[in-house]
């Protein structure tokens, strides 16, 4: 029997809330710039818009799950925060590419 315990059992892991809050927000802000970019942006430049969202998301990730300052998890937690930004701003390119095609 070892008597070494995981982060979680040990009390210094990051608690389940504030992985989804370091996790969700990254989502957040991925449909934030969906929205604007959908309200704003030429329907003849969405795509690249949509790619420098991706990008201020991947940055943003980043900077997220630095922040928490744990080092367990966190290449699960920043996958999980750009693979969601990738699907959200994915569908939400899907959306704005029939929208503009119905102009």
């Amino acid at each position: 029997m070892s008597d070494a315990t995981t982060p979680s059992e040990s009390g210094t892991g990051l608690s389940r809330g504030a992985r989804f809050l370091s996790v969700g927000s990254i989502w957040v802000l991925a449909l934030v710039f969906s929205i604007v970019i959908g309200t704003i942006s030429p329907s003849g430049q969405y795509a690249s818009w949509l790619s420098l969202a991706l990008a201020a998301c991947v940055v943003a990730s980043m900077c997220a799950q630095l922040a928490t300052q744990q080092k367990d998890g966190f290449v699960n937690r920043l996958a999980a925060s750009v693979s969601g930004a990738f699907v959200i701003l994915g569908i939400a390119g899907a959306v704005l590419a029939i929208v503009a095609a119905a102009r």
